[in-house]
């Protein structure tokens, strides 16, 4: 904690200002994503809705747009989900329990726990990947966590977990919570760990133990020649888009049908460029209709 206070990142979702809305936005776009590419996205649409009422007002389909290229688009839809709840349901403000905020579409456990601890200064668990390979290294002396969250690395969170001073976002078990991701975010990374400039280092089972390997390699998720990168590629030319983009557009080059030139245009070159077989194309266009990420309307394709 006191190694947080000195070396904190200043991030501003961690501004004492920013509210409990702000926070629920960071949150959700971090899942999966790093800092650097969330920091201008969240700016962006932290001036433009402002409050949930803000996004709920306009289509879901102008959220999955600002989305841009953070990835895992589904978190737009989720996240204005919410946003229209809190609007019509809870007053516009947002819930300031880990139940509560439950009750919202979209939001699992580690971001009821992170936003009820961050936002509101609640004494809550906060469990993500950085988390957990810190606690398993500095604890158990694994290289790695587990594939997937176990109970008893829940367990072991909440035993870490200090009492409440009653500080609210500074207490003590907010500050807990957020030293020990940033220490996995920047000095505890998964790959290349800076033992020498980590605080507890002296403290680590793991590198008593020698610094053994991890069980287990894990498995990344390939994008290039995947589904993913076709879906990615359509959604991009339906961000780029005001109203329907004709079928037959995203088939073959046709460019000129198109416009010739613009970002619809060049957003249709880079799918084109990938060469996608028409039953991949076909699964994938079909799939973020099935999502909610795209609508089929006047014979085209549209954001929803």
């Amino acid at each position: 904690m006191e190694w947080f206070a000195d070396e904190a990142r200043n991030l501003p979702w961690r501004d004492p200002e920013c509210s409990p809305w702000g926070i629920l936005v960071s949150e959700v776009m971090l899942q999966q994503t790093p800092v650097v590419r969330v920091l201008p996205v969240w700016r962006e649409w932290m001036e433009r809705w402002p409050q949930p009422a803000d996004l709920a007002a306009e289509p879901a389909g102008e959220a999955v747009r600002a989305w841009g290229r953070l990835g895992y688009p589904r978190r737009a839809l989720r996240l204005h989900a919410a946003a229209t709840v809190i609007a019509h349901e809870h007053g516009g403000v947002l819930p300031d329990t880990e139940a509560g905020l439950l009750s919202l579409p979209g939001v699992g456990g580690y971001t009821a726990a992170a936003v009820a601890a961050f936002a509101f200064g609640r004494r809550a668990a906060v469990v993500d990947t950085n988390i957990r390979r810190v606690h398993a290294r500095l604890v158990r002396g694994e290289a790695l966590p587990s594939p997937a969250l176990t109970a008893a690395e829940r367990r072991l969170a909440e035993e870490l977990l200090p009492d409440d001073d009653g500080a609210g976002r500074l207490s003590a078990s907010v500050r807990w919570n957020a030293g020990v991701m940033e220490l996995g975010a920047v000095v505890c990374t998964a790959r290349s760990p800076k033992c020498a400039a980590c605080p507890v280092a002296r403290d680590c089972a793991w590198r008593a133990a020698g610094e053994p390997p991890p069980s287990y390699v894990p498995k990344g998720q390939a994008w290039h020649g995947s589904d993913r990168q076709v879906r990615g590629a359509v959604m991009a030319v339906l961000r780029a888009a005001s109203r329907p983009v004709p079928r037959p557009l995203f088939d073959a080059p046709a460019l000129p049908a198109a416009g010739g030139e613009g970002p619809i245009a060049a957003a249709l070159t880079r799918l084109h460029a990938l060469g996608p077989d028409p039953e991949r194309l076909e699964r994938c266009i079909a799939g973020l209709v099935a999502d909610g990420l795209a609508a089929e309307r006047d014979g085209g394709l549209v954001l929803p």
